[in-house]
């Protein structure tokens, strides 16, 4: 419990200082840090990924699904350009950047997975890759990893949605946690 001293210091940043504080210029696309959930199977996931990745000045890839504009749509609150990609081929796109040197991390209950706690702040370009919710990350695309990250849990579920997931991974990948 916070001292009556200590809550009277708290002071509410106004929107302008906030804004003030953050970056001095927008990220540019395909910055260091990407989310690529892959394999979606709920909309809702992407828009509140798409938020978050603005938040720490990441990019979006996603597949070319019908679907997944219209989700995004829904699901972009912040009512600006968003730097989202379409990605035709997964499994290509990720050879081919892990070909030009980016680190390749899946967020998937492995053998030998790094805690989420232990997890470094990126220093190159990485690729965040998140499966499906009920299946995961295919097996194939599992090859392509260079490391998995573990979120742990104490409660009877065995993980959390991709939103969830990904927010959290962005946030340690972007040294923000």
């Amino acid at each position: 419990m916070l001292s009556r001293a200590v809550k009277a210091a708290i002071r509410v940043r106004t929107p302008r200082e906030i804004r003030t504080a953050r970056r001095p210029r927008p990220h540019q696309c395909w910055g260091h840090l990407v989310a690529a959930p892959l394999w979606p199977m709920h909309g809702a996931n992407l828009g509140t990924l798409l938020r978050t990745c603005d938040a720490v000045g990441a990019c979006l890839a996603v597949p070319p699904f019908g679907w997944v504009d219209e989700a995004i749509a829904r699901g972009n609150t912040l009512r600006k350009p968003a730097c989202v990609h379409r990605i035709s081929s997964p499994l290509r796109w990720l050879t081919a950047e892990r070909q030009a040197g980016a680190a390749i991390l899946g967020v998937e209950l492995a053998d030998e997975a790094l805690r989420l706690a232990d997890l470094p702040a990126a220093r190159r370009r990485t690729i965040m890759v998140l499966g499906h919710e009920a299946t995961g990350i295919p097996p194939e695309a599992l090859d392509l990893l260079d490391a998995a990250v573990e979120i742990p849990m104490i409660g009877t579920g065995s993980s959390l949605n991709v939103a969830v997931a990904g927010s959290l991974v962005l946030y340690k990948l972007a040294g923000l946690l």
